[in-house]
């Protein structure tokens, strides 16, 4: 772990990104982050990146579900939302039975001896 004062707060001048967001204030919210030059113009050079966010309920409250959208432009993002959330979701089961089965496994090694 770092210590406080080996942090670099530099700002990385060479990658950064203005943000916008989208919303249907039903499922889908998309975030687009637009390339830009340390002046603030737009890099034309570099693709914008869209990251879709929604969330499922759950019987423990809302759960999160972020993922990156391979898209070139805001139309396509919209297109490939439900597949990249889908795809999210899906990702997210698979670790969450993976972690049950090691909690299983660790569950079941244990020894009990009885009468302490």
């Amino acid at each position: 772990m770092q210590q406080p004062s080996e942090i670099d707060f530099n700002v990385d001048k060479t990658n950064l990104y203005r943000e916008e967001g989208y919303t249907d204030l039903k499922v889908a919210s998309i975030r687009k982050l637009i390339p830009i030059n340390p002046d603030g113009s737009e890099d034309k050079g570099r693709t914008p990146i869209f990251i879709g966010n929604t969330q499922l309920m759950s019987p423990e409250g809302p759960l999160p579900l972020q993922a990156m959208i391979p898209a070139n432009n805001f139309e396509e993002a919209m297109e490939a939302f439900p597949a990249a959330m889908k795809k999210a979701m899906d990702e997210m089961v698979e670790n969450i039975r993976k972690v049950q089965q090691q909690q299983k496994k660790e569950d079941d090694s244990r020894i009990i001896v009885p009468g302490r």
